[in-house]
């Protein structure tokens, strides 16, 4: 988002098209790099997830200051502010564009044998690969497209206040992330997703946000309650908390059994 509304600030006439088109296509090409990076980091370097995307997280913000100089860049450009603000018949145009990600990801995943092997790979990424699954490979095509689409997020993230704010822009989105995918089913541990259900999880919290602010809770209340949604998802998730849980419940409930079962022990 910094890099598109700095490429269009500079030009002397913002609303060229073909200006919109070299901003928005130099913003895509970094983010395929950058979810190379990422992709690199996990699967040649062997860095945990987490920790190599976190760093890309933090520094990530921090390059798109330089970029903007610390300041927030504002742009003039009706067709760049149309990607998140406009509408087409009668609907918000970003929407659209979700649509149209949804598809290409379904089709690759569940149209194709990749599905199969990002699962396979999520699962057990040493034996997919002594099955002869090329699990580096697989791992760095879908930290791609995953750094492809944080950059269409980005670019309608900016576009609808026609503005990049290094600094604020998408704050906390990586908890609605986690929040959307594990409502929707997602497993954290691998090896299973479900990308309908990473949609409907995206509504969820939409509607949650949107709640929370009209019956006039302060906004920094809505983190608190969705670090809450976070952490009851994840134990749901935990198969040693679900044991947990099931063996209190036997035990309250069939005291003769356990007793029965000490005693053959």
């Amino acid at each position: 988002g910094a890099l598109s509304c700095l490429t269009i600030s500079k030009s002397s006439d913002q609303n060229a098209v073909g200006v919109l088109v070299l901003s928005i296509l130099i913003s895509l090409v970094l983010s395929l790099v950058l979810g190379l990076w990422n992709g690199f980091l996990v699967a040649k370097a062997g860095i945990q997830p987490i920790i190599a995307t976190l760093i890309l997280m933090v520094a990530g913000r921090g390059i798109a200051q330089l970029i903007t100089g610390g300041q927030i860049i504002t742009v003039t450009s009706s067709f760049y502010k149309y990607i998140g603000a406009g509408s087409l018949a009668t609907l918000p145009f970003s929407i659209f564009l979700v649509v149209i990600v949804f598809a290409a990801a379904a089709l690759l995943t569940r149209k194709t044998a990749l599905g199969l092997f990002i699962e396979s790979v999520g699962c057990k990424p040493t034996a997919s690969h002594l099955a002869g699954i090329r699990s580096r490979t697989v791992m760095l095509a879908v930290y791609i497209f995953c750094g492809v689409c944080a950059g269409i997020a980005g670019l309608i993230l900016s576009s609808n206040v026609s503005s990049a704010d290094g600094n604020n822009a998408g704050l906390w989105y990586e908890l609605d992330a986690i929040l959307a995918v594990v409502i929707g089913g997602t497993s954290l541990n691998g090896g299973r997703f479900y990308l309908t259900g990473t949609l409907i999880g995206a509504l969820i919290i939409q509607t949650l946000t949107t709640t929370i602010y009209m019956i006039g809770v302060p906004p920094e209340i809505t983190l608190v309650v969705k670090a809450f949604v976070v952490l009851a998802v994840c134990l749901i998730q935990s198969e040693a908390f679900r044991q947990s849980i099931v063996f209190r419940w036997k035990t309250r409930h069939y005291p003769a059994e356990r007793e029965v079962k000490r005693h053959a022990a």
